[in-house]
């Protein structure tokens, strides 16, 4: 199944339409922090949820430091912040799924476990990321407060094979490494019933990207290695199948489509700053190249366009004037 762009409505609803004939987007809940590159955390999520298809009902959990090199520091919002955001959203909207990403902190972790407590019918999506950056007790602490609190309400756990592998096989003794499905035994020791792996090598600069459970593996799919290195793959990836989910998919079906649009994201990624690339989660949205061809065109040759009115000529338009950007005191 190839990842298809959400349908642009060729008009705008008529104002006497009642909203419950209207197709609407499925609401998905994204728990993460905010990252002020763009590159992961909550803006990742809302632009994939986005870009999907889905309405993103986005809940704060702290402010990440970085750019798009390094992270310097985090600072996690209080647990009855995050509560009060999240109860406040599920009171008033029907969310079909929740996409966990950093809490920020094991009192965090233990808020959202006790809040999705309450709404059991709703599938949570989780995904670890690499917190190797995180230095000091605090990160065991973390990582042993997913475990206890939300990992038995999980019902798929998306991380990278060596994120994965470390944490929940930290003894692994074997000469030969962990599969999917040996991490995917370690989750189900903890109830998780699927695990999505990601960036498992291969040979020949391939990397596979398997779903599986303590049974089988459901699907995988292979994908050439991307010359560069990303920030905010696993943030697009788990956003997306959550947003899949909640529009109704299979679990195998949107596994494939959400790992096939993380491929283009990636194929499409562009580095704005000194550090790592970022996937662009609305490749589907740029321009056609022909577009982009005809406007560098005519930026190289301007006299070939209609010269502009004088401004003089143009009254300004009633209410919108634009006033000063000055201060006074």
């Amino acid at each position: 199944m190839a990842f298809q762009p959400p349908a642009v409505p060729t008009a705008p609803p008529s104002p006497d339409t009642p909203s419950a004939t209207l197709a609407q987007p499925m609401c998905v809940m994204c728990f993460n922090a905010i990252d002020p590159s763009g590159a992961g955390g909550l803006t990742a999520d809302i632009t994939t949820i986005a870009s999907v298809g889905g309405h993103p009902v986005a809940v704060a959990t702290g402010v990440i430091v970085r750019d798009t090199s390094h992270v310097f520091s985090h600072t996690a919002m209080d647990d009855e912040l995050v509560t009060d955001q999240a109860r406040t959203a599920l009171e008033d909207i029907p969310v079909r799924a929740i996409k966990l990403g950093f809490a920020g902190s094991p009192s965090n972790l233990a808020a959202i476990a006790e809040l999705a407590s309450d709404y059991p019918d709703i599938p949570i999506i989780s995904y670890m990321p690499d917190l190797s950056w995180w230095q000091g007790d605090g990160l065991e602490e973390y990582l042993d407060a997913f475990q206890a609190l939300v990992m038995p309400q999980t019902s798929v756990l998306v991380g990278n094979y060596g994120t994965l592998s470390r944490w929940l096989l930290p003894d692994w003794s074997h000469s030969r490494p962990p599969t999917a499905r040996d991490i995917a035994k370690a989750a189900e020791a903890r109830d998780v019933p699927f695990v999505l792996v990601t960036g498992i090598p291969l040979p020949e600069q391939h990397l596979d990207n398997v779903l599986a459970s303590t049974e089988t593996v459901i699907g995988s799919s292979k994908f050439e290695l991307f010359d560069g290195s990303f920030h905010g793959a696993g943030d697009t990836l788990s956003a997306a199948l959550t947003a899949l989910l909640a529009a109704g998919n299979e679990l195998g079906a949107a596994a494939q489509e959400a790992l096939e649009y993380l491929d283009h994201s990636l194929g499409a990624g562009f580095r704005p700053g000194m550090g790592q690339l970022i996937p662009d989660r609305m490749f589907w949205a740029q321009p056609e190249e022909g577009t982009v061809a005809a406007a560098a065109e005519a930026e190289a040759a301007p006299e070939a366009q209609p010269a502009a009115p004088e401004a003089e000529n143009q009254p300004p338009l009633e209410g919108f004037v634009m006033p000063l950007h000055d201060t006074k005191h």
